[in-house]
């Protein structure tokens, strides 16, 4: 008598850009029986949670979208949130993807149970679903990191979080602190000094900024686009080739060509002394970490918002939160209305990637395991003792310059194994650990070129580190190669079986 099987051969978590590409590969697939869950009631991941003022892509708008699914209606040369969240929009709707979407089931535990060879996911509502496949596209950028700082919780003001900002909040005419100098308050602070009484950005790590040649892009040139598509794909692939020689010589092989990096830092500086006259806080804004230890941000205004009158760039060290301000270490009192917390995203944090427990084979936890063994992942995607399951983002997924294009790679990725296991008519589907040992190995050799374990890297307070001071996150390989590996990389690296309950004559199937 055959055992009953999954509720689903795949479940995907979150329904942002890696998931609704998770999503739209297995359909190309063939492979329909998937669900997504989702902690939201709408689409969109990062582009749904961020809406700060200011908020807009890092890089150009043509190279911020899928290459099966471009558009040329980008209204700027770097598109501002809202017209990024209406492309996801409309890719989801033009692949039929939502069908696919349960929303409001936040994933609390994922448990792989290895008799059926299945994933048992358990969501905050108390609901339990099974699947054969579980692909976790759980984000970067998804869970807020909140500063440890004495007092916060006591703040009688009002509190928001970049991530969760609140439009009904009016600004106007308010003292208002922002905590953090990353990219997100390199884009709020130009936006919101324009109508605020008093700005005081509180700074612990200075930020590299670069110009953002960003303008309107002229209605001809839209309709050209559309017209001739060949233009279009080489705007994106001019682009695309020029931030990626920039990213893969001057950091990721820092060791050969330390002069590329040298050379844009020159440019950021000039753009600093252009942009704020005082040499005092020109001084003080200016980062002591090498160019490139962090990613560096894109601005016309965030520097020159400096000068004006009302805002005060404060340097000294919080000591705590009172119920009307901010105490810092000289015992100084910044009396605010508004507290603004830019302090950014957990990542590579116990409690954030994937942000819910997962436990494998042996009910081993993957945050566990990789305390254990630190940060790593087959191909940024695989880990050994957790069959069945790919992670988007893992240890090593990041490339180079666009979330989009490390996100086609994984998918592609999860993509063919799980069609392999398909045709073999398995249940099961591990990476083998000495294929995932001589790709760490290759890792950890190629980090050494890098910019990142620099000495000149020392206090850039970098996500590209982990708690070790490894960068983990980063994948020092061109999307080139990390895009033929994920259609080339050896199905033979991965460990197939049956379970006994559905194939009792064997347990094993060649791989």
């Amino acid at each position: 008598m055959p055992s009953e099987g999954p509720d689903h051969e795949v479940v995907i978590v979150g329904a942002g850009f890696a998931g609704i590409c998770a999503a739209i590969r297995l359909r190309n697939a063939g492979i329909k029986d998937f669900v997504m869950l989702e902690r939201a009631d709408d689409i969109g991941g990062t582009w749904r949670d961020n809406r700060y003022p200011g908020v807009a892509v890092d890089i150009p708008s043509v190279t911020y979208q899928f290459s099966f699914a471009q558009t040329s209606d980008w209204r700027r040369v770097f598109a501002r949130g809202s017209e990024v969240k209406s492309y996801v929009d409309d890719v989801a709707d033009t692949y039929g993807i939502r069908s696919h979407v349960r929303f409001g089931r936040e994933v609390i535990d994922a448990e792989f149970d290895e008799g059926r060879h299945h994933w048992v996911i358990k969501t905050a509502d108390g609901r339990v679903v099974t699947a054969r496949f579980l692909l976790s596209a759980h984000g970067i950028f998804s869970t807020a990191s909140l500063p440890d700082i004495e007092g916060i919780e006591r703040f009688e003001g009002k509190t928001i979080h970049t991530l969760h900002w609140d439009h009904d909040h009016d600004l106007t005419g308010e003292r208002v602190a922002v905590i953090g100098t990353g990219a997100s308050s390199v884009q709020l602070v130009p936006e919101i000094a324009k109508h605020v009484s008093r700005l005081e950005v509180f700074q612990r790590t200075p930020i590299w900024v670069v110009p953002r040649p960003d303008v309107k892009v002229a209605p001809a040139v839209r309709k050209a686009f559309a017209a001739f598509p060949p233009a279009r794909w080489a705007a994106r692939a001019a682009v695309s080739t020029g931030i990626e020689l920039a990213m893969l010589f001057g950091v990721t092989n820092h060791a050969r060509l330390p002069f590329l990096v040298k050379s844009i830092r020159r440019l950021s500086e000039r753009h600093l002394a252009q942009q704020v006259a005082d040499p005092e806080l020109r001084e003080r804004l200016r980062p002591r970490y090498e160019f490139g230890c962090k990613r560096p941000a894109l601005s016309n205004d965030y520097w020159r918002t400096f000068n004006a009158e009302h805002v005060e760039l404060v340097t000294d060290s919080i000591r705590r939160i009172l119920p009307h301000g901010i105490e810092t270490t000289g015992g100084r009192v910044h009396e605010i209305d508004t507290l603004v917390l830019a302090t950014g995203f957990k990542f590579l944090e116990y409690d954030s990637m994937p942000g819910y427990a997962l436990r494998g084979e042996g009910k081993v936890d993957i945050r566990d395991w990789w305390l254990e063994n630190r940060f790593q992942a087959y191909e940024g995607i695989s880990v050994p003792g957790f069959p069945n399951l790919f992670l988007i983002p893992a240890p090593h997924f990041a490339t180079s310059w666009s979330w989009l294009v490390m996100v086609e790679a994984q998918t592609r990725h999860a993509e063919r194994v799980i069609s392999h296991v398909r045709s073999r008519g398995a249940t099961y589907a591990a990476v083998r650990s000495d294929a995932h040992n001589r790709f760490y190995g290759a890792m950890r050799h190629k980090h050494e070129k890098t910019l990142f374990l620099d000495p000149s890297c020392a206090g850039s307070n970098s996500y590209y580190l982990d708690r070790d001071g490894l960068p983990s996150v980063v994948r020092p390989q061109s999307s080139v190669t990390a895009r033929w590996r994920a259609n080339h990389f050896p199905l033979s690296d991965y460990e197939l079986r049956t379970a006994a309950t559905e194939r009792p004559e064997t347990a094993v199937v060649p791989s």
